[in-house]
Order: structure tokens, then C-alpha cells, then sequence
């Protein structure tokens, strides 16, 4: 008799977790501009009058753990689909979820990105009529094809490891044993807390070594990057796994707290360091060991906090797919908006934070929640109305009693 597994219940912890590393992104790119120093290349843009070389540890911590931490969660997510929701059903939505979006943002977003990132170099400069300058770069049809994936690589990637997960996960299907005694192997080192953060930090080492660098920088060209999909799939990867241990998810309580901020000491102490008479290898072990302190540790913490319903935390993360969409051309234009106030760069960060918070929230609710764009995104239209939230998981927990 075939046996039908028991469904997952939602798992608010992960989903909020998640939600907060897309949010970061809003931190993430509100601050770059602000931190003074030599330009990225991928952030061009640096206020000239207004900044504070603080800031970067704000990015550079943000940068360390962020990715890393989205990526176990949705390769958990993908594993739930996988082998609750089945084979067609996870192939089905991670291409509506993941790809079409991909395809519809990455053409909506490339002209206010590109354009708004040549706007506000052209302020920063004093161009004269940096507007004119600006829509001047614009003239053919193929000024406004993408030639980059912008900040939605990680999307771009993410369908590279669906597609890869999905065979993989066929293939073992066919190879029940081995599938097996990898589940156990993993099992046994998932709940062994210390065990746990020794060997999947001994194996981002070796990743990293191997690739001669002391971190994967995210690629934004078309052309997939060996290093970005090998170093991400790792961590996808464990999440994968880490969903055929899930009942293990309680562990991560265990030192979550002493993690979080063993992790946060050690990059800071990383982050002050003279790095410059340091070997790679020892960069690449402070950096690895502090990621997986802080995944540890962050994820202990959602699990500890955040397992209960909460109608608030919900809305958000339903929110939190369309505001990491919108923030990015926020994030580079309003910085050109308020080029001439003289004030702190800390206080320019915090503002252009808020304000592209509160724009991408307030169009969310009135323009994305109950609309055919939050189906398109979310699967579904949600009543704006948080009370309403309350009242449909209420339902739903009384069908689970009655059951």
C-alpha cells in the first residue's frame, strides 16, 4: 500500500526569514553610496560631499551572510515542493514564481537601472543638464534591451538550480539507497550543532581555495559565472537537504544567540584587521566560519521567534517579493534627488532607506496586494486588510483540529 507523506505546515519562521534577506537588499543598496572610498564596479555611484567610511561595515556584514542564508531557504522551499507538492508541481511553480518575473522585471527594470545609475553619476559630477545627458543614451531600440541581469541574478541563478535540483531529485528518486545514505550521513552532522558548523565551514573553504578568491562576487552578465553558480548551489543545496532533516530545525535554537554574536565579533574584529599581511586561506576561514556562524545563528533566532502566525510579519513577507523587485532604481535616483542637502552621509542613508521602504510598501498595498501583479508574483490576490489575514489562519487552524 502506497503511503502518502504528511504535508509540511508552513513554516512562518523560514518564510520570514527569507522575507528579511530581500528586505536587506533595500539596507544593502541604500548604504553603498554613503561609504566613500574607490567606487565598486557594480555600484559606480558614490556621493562625493556626504558619506562615512563607518558605513561599509553595514554592507560588508550585510554582504557576508545575506545570499547565503536566502539561498538555504529557498533551496528548503524547492525540497518541500519537490517531494510534498510533487515533481510537475515544483517544476510548474518555480518557472511561474521565478522565471517569468525574471523575464518581465529584468525588461521593465533595465531602462530605470541604467538610466537612473547614469543620472546620478551625471549629479554627482555637476553635468550640465545631467537629465538631457542621461535620456540622451537612449535613442535605438537596443539601448533598451538588458544587457545585464541587474539585481535580479539571484533569480536568474535560481532557476539554473531549480532545474538542476529538479534532476538531481529525479535522479535519486531513481536510486532510493543511495538517496538513502546520503540522508543519513547529513542527518547525523545536522544535529550535532558544532559538528554541523565545522564541516559545512571546512567545505565553503575549500570551494573558496579552489577557486582562489575570498569571496564569490555576484555576476550580473547573461552568461552564467562557474564561480557564482558552484559557490551558490552549495548553499542551496543544504537547504535541499537540510528539508529531509526539517525536524531538526528546533536544534538550531541550540546557540543561536552565542553564534549570532560570535559571528558578528569575529567579521567585525575581520572587518578592523590590517587583512593586507593575512594569507588567503586565513581570510577565507574567518569569512566562511563567520557566514556559517551567522546562518546558525539567524536561523536559530526566526526559529526561536518567529515559528508563531503573526498577521503583520505575514503581510510582509508576502510584500517582501515586490519591494526587492521595485527598491533597486529607488535606491540609485533618490540619492541624485537629495545631492544638495548638506547633511550626514548617515542621515542621507537612513533617509533614502525610508523613503524607498515606504514607496515600494505603499504601492504594494494599493497597487500589487489585491491586483493581477501580486497573483503574477505571489500565486494569488491577498485582502489588504491585516485583520484579514488573522481571521484565514484562524480558519485554517480550525480545520486542522477538526481533522
Amino acid at each position: 500500500m502506497k503511503t502518502i507523506p504528511s504535508k509540511t505546515e508552513r513554516l512562518h519562521a523560514l518564510d520570514s526569514l527569507r522575507a528579511i534577506m530581500m528586505l536587506l537588499g533595500v539596507v544593502l543598496h541604500s548604504v553603498i553610496t554613503y561609504i566613500g572610498g574607490e567606487p565598486y564596479a557594480a555600484w559606480p555611484i558614490r556621493d562625493p560631499n556626504n558619506f562615512n567610511t563607518n558605513l561599509e561595515w553595514i554592507s560588508s556584514y550585510i554582504h557576508v551572510f545575506r545570499m547565503p542564508i536566502f539561498m538555504v531557504v529557498a533551496g528548503f522551499f524547492a525540497a518541500l515542493l519537490f517531494y510534498e507538492r510533487g515533481t510537475r508541481q515544483m517544476f510548474k511553480n518555480r518557472m511561474s514564481r521565478i522565471a517569468l518575473p525574471f523575464l518581465v522585471f529584468v525588461i521593465l527594470l533595465f531602462v530605470p537601472v541604467a538610466g537612473g545609475m547614469k543620472y546620478t553619476l551625471n549629479i554627482f559630477a555637476s553635468v550640465p543638464n545631467a537629465l538631457a545627458e542621461t535620456t540622451a543614451q537612449f535613442t535605438t531600440f537596443s539601448d533598451f534591451v538588458p544587457t545585464r541581469t541587474l539585481h535580479l541574478w539571484f533569480l536568474y541563478y535560481l532557476i539554473m538550480f531549480s532545474l538542476v535540483s529538479f534532476l538531481l531529485g529525479l535522479l535519486f528518486k531513481k536510486l532510493p539507497k543511495a538517496s538513502q545514505h546520503i540522508h543519513i550521513a547529513f542527518h547525523y552532522i545536522f544535529k550535532h550543532s558544532i559538528l554541523r558548523l565545522f564541516v559545512f565551514t571546512f567545505i565553503t573553504v575549500l570551494i573558496l581555495i579552489f577557486m582562489n578568491r575570498y569571496w564569490v562576487n555576484t555576476s550580473t552578465s547573461f552568461v552564467p559565472d562557474f564561480s557564482t553558480f558552484i559557490f551558490y548551489f552549495f548553499f542551496y543545496m543544504f537547504g535541499w537537504l537540510l528539508f529531509k532533516s526539517k525536524s531538526l530545525l528546533k536544534s538550531f535554537m541550540k546557540h543561536d544567540w552565542l553564534y549570532t554574536i560570535l559571528g558578528t565579533l569575529l567579521f567585525t574584529w575581520y572587518f578592523i584587521a590590517d587583512t593586507e599581511v593575512m594569507d588567503l586561506w586565513v581570510i577565507i576561514t574567518i569569512r566562511s566560519l563567520a557566514c556559517w556562524l551567522l546562518t546558525f545563528g539567524f536561523t536559530g533566532l526566526f526559529v526561536r521567534y518567529g515559528s508563531h502566525h503573526s498577521a503583520r510579519m505575514r503581510y510582509i513577507s508576502d510584500a517582501s517579493y515586490w519591494v526587492y523587485l521595485l527598491h533597486l532604481p529607488l535606491t540609485i535616483i533618490i540619492p541624485a534627488l537629495i545631492a544638495e542637502w548638506n547633511i550626514s552621509g548617515v542621515l542621507k542613508f537612513l533617509f533614502v532607506t525610508l523613503t524607498t521602504s515606504s514607496i515600494c510598501f505603499v504601492t504594494y498595498h494599493y497597487f500589487v496586494r489585491n491586483t493581477f501583479i501580486g497573483k503574477f508574483l505571489n500565486g494569488k490576490k491577498y485582502s489588504r486588510r491585516i485583520s484579514d489575514i488573522k481571521h484565514v489562519e484562524i480558519s485554517k487552524m480550525k480545520l486542522i483540529r477538526d481533522k
